[in-house]
């Protein structure tokens, strides 16, 4: 038999047809499959974060709550500290001492013994 020169055969152009369905619905699958893993990967990416965001508040509010425990702890042992008088105000009153020692208001013992308790000595 002569072999025919052109188009290929009835059977021959189902058999390219056969393997181009084919390859396409293979192709198709395995797109599929990839989008699918895709898609699991960045939900369970987007599950992780918001695991990690609420551990992150949950921390956070934990700490917040022990520090407020610990100021409270401080607030109840410190006994409150007067702030030091300013030099300025120390100053006054040493020359308001002064002033009554010159008009005779106060005698040499009274001064120094109102200068000595004035300056903590």
């Amino acid at each position: 038999m002569p072999r025919r020169n052109g188009r290929p055969g009835l059977v021959g152009a189902m058999a390219r047809t056969a393997v181009i369905a084919g390859t396409a619905t293979a192709v198709s699958g395995s797109m599929r499959n990839k989008q699918q893993a895709s898609a699991q990967a960045a939900a369970q990416q987007q599950a992780n974060q918001q695991q990690a965001q609420q551990t992150a508040v949950q921390s956070q509010a934990q700490l917040a709550e022990m520090q407020a425990q610990l100021d409270a702890v401080k607030a109840q042992q410190a006994p409150p500290v007067a702030a030091p008088a300013p030099a300025d105000d120390v100053m006054a009153k040493l020359q308001r001492l002064a002033d009554l020692k010159a008009a005779g208001v106060l005698d040499d013992a009274e001064f120094s013994a109102a200068k000595a308790q004035l300056l903590g000595i």
